[in-house]
C-alpha cells in the first residue's frame, strides 16, 4: 500500500498516502491556468460546455429566417437548402450545469508502487475538477464509493461545493487507511473487504442523482467495472446498460487511474504476495514472462475501456501514480 517518494513532490507538502485539506485546496489556485480563454486539458479530456466556434456559454434555442446583422457563422445550411431561404440558428445563454464526480476509493484504489496511491491521485483529480467547475460557475457534487458504501454529496455552488467534496474525501480516506491498519494487524490480508463488488450501485446512484445535462466525471481504476471485451458478446452487462443510460442525456468523462506495476513496469525483481481482491498469491517479478502477462492483461483492460468510450461518445484519459497530477495535465 505504501507509495515511495522518489519523485519530486507537489509544491504543497504531501506524502502520497495520506490526504490533507491543504493539498486539495491548493488546486483552487492551480485551476486558474485552465480558465478561458486559455486552451487546456478541458478541450481534450474534460471538454467545454460548448464548441468555441459557437461561443462558450450558449445553448441552441430555435431556427428562424435570416435577418440583417445575424452572425453568418450561425446560418443553418441544411434548413436553408431545404426551404430555399436563408435561416439562422438562435442561442440562449447557457444555464448553470451540475458537475457530478464519481470518486472510487475502494480497496483496489488504495494501492501505489511509486509516487502515490491511486486513491490519492483520484482525489487530486476530483479537487482540480471541482475548483475549475466552480470557477466556471457550475455546481459541484459527488458520489464517493468506499467499496463498502456510497456517500452522496449534493451539488452546491461556489466554494461550498468543492469544500464539501474534498472534506468528505479527506475524512473517508483517513478512516479507510486506519481500518486497513487495524485489519492488517489482526487478520490475514487476503480477504476482500469490499461489499460493493462492482460499480453497479455507484452507476445506479449517478442515474438517480444526476439531472439531464449534467457533466459526469468518473474517476476509478475500473477494476470493478464488468464489461464485455470480446466481439462475440452481443448483450450488455448491467453496468454497461447503466453507463449507456447515463450517456444519453449527459456528458461523461472517464478518468482511468492506474499504477505502473499493474502493467508490469517495476524495478522490483523479487517475489511478493499480491492480491486482485478475490485471491492472493505469490508473484515472481523477476520473471519477464510474468511481467509480460501483467502488461497484456492491463492493455486489454485499457483497450476495453477506450472502446466503450468511443461507442458511447465519452472521453477517456489515463492518469498514472508515477507522476504528480499537474505534471500529467499540463504537458
Amino acid at each position: 500500500m505504501k507509495a515511495k517518494s522518489s519523485a519530486q513532490r507537489h509544491s504543497v507538502e504531501m506524502d502520497g498516502v495520506n490526504l490533507t485539506l491543504k493539498e486539495l485546496i491548493s488546486y483552487k489556485q492551480q485551476s486558474l491556468r485552465w480558465l478561458p480563454p486559455a486552451k487546456s486539458l478541458w478541450s481534450q479530456m474534460l471538454g467545454q460546455h460548448q464548441s468555441s466556434a459557437l461561443g462558450r456559454g450558449m445553448d441552441f434555442a430555435e431556427v428562424r429566417q435570416y435577418q440583417p446583422g445575424d452572425d453568418i457563422r450561425s446560418i443553418d445550411w441544411r434548413v436553408t437548402a431545404r426551404t430555399g431561404k436563408t435561416h439562422t440558428k438562435l442561442y440562449t445563454e447557457e444555464r448553470e450545469k451540475p458537475v457530478m464526480l464519481y470518486i472510487d476509493l475502494s480497496e483496489s484504489m488504495r494501492f501505489g508502487s511509486t509516487f502515490m496511491l491511486k486513491s490519492v491521485l483520484a482525489s487530486h483529480m476530483a479537487a482540480l475538477v471541482s475548483w475549475l467547475s466552480t470557477a466556471n460557475n457550475d455546481r459541484v457534487g459527488a458520489v464517493i464509493d468506499l467499496g463498502t458504501q456510497l456517500i452522496d454529496v449534493k451539488p452546491s455552488a461556489r466554494n461550498s461545493g468543492p469544500l464539501k467534496v474534498i472534506q468528505q474525501l479527506v475524512n473517508e480516506h483517513s478512516k479507510l487507511l486506519q481500518k486497513e491498519l487495524l485489519q492488517n494487524g489482526s487478520t490475514k490480508n487476503d480477504v476482500n473487504t469490499d461489499n460493493l463488488n462492482s460499480m453497479t450501485d455507484g452507476l445506479t446512484a449517478l442515474n438517480r442523482l444526476c439531472p439531464k445535462g449534467s457533466e459526469i466525471i468518473i474517476i476509478s481504476d475500473f477494476s470493478r467495472f464488468n464489461a464485455h471485451s470480446s466481439e462475440t458478446h452481443n448483450t450488455q452487462t448491467e453496468q454497461e446498460i447503466l453507463l449507456t443510460r447515463l450517456s444519453r442525456h449527459n456528458r461523461i468523462r472517464l478518468v482511468h487511474v492506474g499504477d505502473p506495476l499493474e502493467s508490469g513496469h517495476t524495478q522490483f525483481r523479487g517475489v511478493e504476495r499480491v492480491s486482485n481482491r478475490n485471491q492472493t498469491q505469490w508473484f515472481d517479478f523477476s520473471s519477464s514472462k510474468n511481467r509480460k502477462k501483467l502488461k497484456i492483461k492491463f492493455d486489454r483492460h485499457q483497450a476495453s475501456l477506450e472502446k466503450r468510450c468511443r461507442q458511447l461518445g465519452m472521453s477517456y484519459h489515463y492518469l498514472s501514480t508515477d507522476q504528480a497530477l499537474v505534471d500529467q495535465v499540463t504537458g
